[in-house]
């Protein structure tokens, strides 16, 4: 015979509450975040088509590059703020088993494949700049990535702010959480705004390597160190994204916490465990043991339920012990 108990620590709210059922929405957003990405979403597109059309404009490679570059990151950007807009609409959808947080996810995965076809292209053109090297009008080029490098700043001080914002708020709910896990689409973001001002700054620096030292070469350079920044960049989101739609959360601290609780309990066996993500800092477990004390699967459920706040729904399979 196999006992299953199942509890939730999350809250019970919107329609799953009205039915007596506890609910599957287990991130609870981030406004601040989301707000902030909508204006780094405009500031970004703005800026994006004035140094894509500079770059062709006044034949600079490198400011190009970092036009495209910002391009890149402006879908980045709005999969992120659909994605928010999504997982809130849908959040007490009951269609969605554990809620709609990896709606974020998938928009980064597919923001990554993006990047990775950018990083490609930006690649090719530099080579060909590098071959066959055009006239560059290094004065109204400079002053295009000038205004960029200030745009990606104050897009890095929007969405830093967003993101500490965010980190207040659950610690003030959750100040015993020692697993926390950050908004993987806000926190992306920032990373990617940053690499946005690296580019800007390999754009300026080659349009004044050109200008005063007549480094003409340093230009298509910088736009292929501007490609492989963005493919760095696209690898790893691909890799992080797709680990967490993969449910690859067996050597996370989560895991090795429950594994520890279990092991420390004498009198019982683990027998299968499975924890996977279902927000930014919560999961959901599945733990098989055998016993044959009731009071010990009693004493697991409390020390799950109380020691390990990062637990927000848990299936506890109980066993009986095979006979010696």
């Amino acid at each position: 015979m196999v006992v299953k108990i199942m509890f939730n620590t999350g809250v019970i709210a919107g329609t799953a509450a009205q039915n007596g059922l506890h609910s599957h929405s287990f991130d609870a957003g981030n406004k601040a975040g989301e707000k902030n990405t909508l204006l780094v979403v405009l500031l970004t597109a703005a800026m994006m088509v004035v140094e894509i059309t500079a770059g062709w404009w006044y034949n600079s490679m490198a400011l190009l590059a970092d036009g495209w570059h910002m391009s890149s990151h402006a879908v980045a950007l709005g999969v992120s703020l659909l994605a928010y807009a999504l997982a809130r609409r849908y959040g007490n959808d009951s269609r969605f088993t554990f809620g709609t947080w990896k709606i974020e996810i998938l928009g980064g995965y597919s923001s990554a494949l993006l990047l990775a076809v950018v990083a490609t292209l930006m690649m090719f053109e530099s080579v060909a700049r590098l071959v066959s090297p055009r006239e560059i009008r290094f004065n109204q080029a400079i002053a295009v990535a000038c205004i960029g490098l200030a745009v990606n700043l104050l897009s890095a001080y929007l969405l830093h702010h967003g993101h500490h914002r965010e980190s207040r708020d659950h610690d003030h709910h959750d100040h015993n959480h020692a697993d926390h896990h950050q908004d993987i689409n806000l926190r992306a973001a920032y990373l990617h705004v940053v690499a946005d001002a690296t580019t800007s700054l390999f754009a300026i620096v080659a349009l004044l390597g050109g200008k005063y030292f007549g480094i003409v070469w340093l230009d298509p350079m910088m736009g292929i160190a501007g490609a492989v920044l963005v493919g760095t960049w696209a690898k790893g989101l691909l890799f992080n994204s797709a680990r967490v739609l993969l449910d690859a959360e067996m050597d996370s601290r989560m895991a090795q916490k429950v594994r520890h609780t279990i092991e420390q309990m004498n009198g019982l066996d683990l027998s299968d465990l499975h924890v996977w993500r279902v927000g930014k800092s919560q999961y959901a477990c599945i733990i098989s043991i055998e016993t044959n004390e009731p009071s010990l699967r009693e004493e697991l459920s409390k020390r799950l339920g109380s020691g390990h706040s990062g637990l927000a729904h848990v299936t506890l399979e109980v066993r009986p012990r095979p006979s010696a």
